[in-house]
């Protein structure tokens, strides 16, 4: 077995980055900022805090349901800055502490177990490109090429299937590990069910629209939808291409916290997610050279849905300019 299925067939990959970008762009880049990070997540705590407010206040349709649909997504974001912590790329110098403190807070907020979102996140980079290694392919991804069951990822079957997977995943770690796994989302789940469990106590119809759907009908939708731009459509024969190329636009740079840059963070995973976006215009001419197609959300959605795409597979030049 190798240590490091993806880095053991990505070191010319490497070195081509390496020379695609000009050293001192390059260090640039990876230079992280506090500061900013902080301004993002505190946005985010706003949001958190203030959607629920205004659903309460506005029963509106009209102003109710699209704050209970960006509060999905803000629910789903914090799994983004928690995915910041694991790479290290929020403080200048190491801080382990602070960054434990960070991680469950941004893993908590959203219902994630930090610890096993580490374990299982680098496990991913490492063994990204195989079957049975990567345990996001080998355990999340649909084993059933089918658009009903593709469609469950979009409701709360999500959160069944989701767990179950972490919980094969996690059968492999070490006693300790596990038990901290255990810990975190014992937690976790306390957090939420209070809650939720408020939420009911003030107005059982606050409950539904501030949480039940922002939680279990949007967040869903926002993580396939994330997860559909990562690596479903890919070209499994080359090293270059395992990963989804996106060319977000503004509201998507908002809605997921550039997130959608995921080839980019394969790339070089150490740039912090607001640097991602330059990053990705100092690639250009190394993703012409290539020949890296790039895909919207629609396209990816048009793939999975409509034409029932192999996840992990490439789309034929047909497919992909109807």
């Amino acid at each position: 077995m190798d240590k490091s299925y993806y880095y053991t067939r990505a070191g010319e990959l490497n070195r081509d980055l390496k020379q695609a970008i000009p050293i001192d762009v390059l260090k640039a880049l990876h230079k992280k900022k506090p500061w900013r990070h902080f301004l993002i997540a505190g946005r985010q705590f706003l949001l958190l805090v203030l959607l629920p407010l205004v659903i309460y206040q506005f029963p509106n349709p009209f102003i109710w349901i699209p704050s209970a649909i960006l509060l999905g997504f803000v629910v789903f974001n914090y799994s983004v800055l928690l995915h910041e912590v694991v790479h290290k790329a929020v403080f200048v110098k190491e801080r382990r502490t602070l960054n434990r403190v960070l991680g469950f807070i941004y893993g908590a907020c959203s219902g994630l177990a930090s610890s096993q979102f580490h374990k299982w996140h680098m496990d991913h980079h490492m063994q990204l490109g195989s079957d049975q290694l990567d345990p996001k392919r080998a355990y999340l991804s649909p084993k059933r090429v089918a658009r009903w069951y593709k469609l469950l990822y979009c409701t709360p079957a999500l959160f069944p299937i989701y767990f179950r997977a972490a919980a094969i995943a996690a059968s492999g770690y070490p006693d300790k590990l596990r038990r901290a796994i255990r810990k975190e989302r014992l937690t976790v789940i306390t957090l939420h069910l209070s809650v939720l469990g408020l939420f009911f106590w003030i107005d059982p119809l606050f409950a539904i629209r501030g949480y039940i759907i922002p939680v279990f009908f949007v967040f869903p939708v926002a993580f396939t939808l994330n997860r559909l731009g990562q690596h479903y459509v890919i070209d499994p024969h080359d090293v270059a291409k395992w990963s989804t190329l996106i060319r977000p636009n503004v509201a998507w740079n908002f809605m997921y916290l550039y997130s959608s840059y995921h080839l980019e963070h394969h790339y070089f995973p150490a740039v912090p997610f607001y640097n991602l976006k330059p990053l990705q215009k100092a690639l250009d001419s190394f993703y012409q050279s290539r020949n890296v197609p790039s895909y919207s959300y629609s396209q990816l959605l048009w793939y999975w849905f409509v034409l029932n795409h192999e996840p992990h597979s490439s789309v034929s030049q047909a497919a992909r300019a109807a």
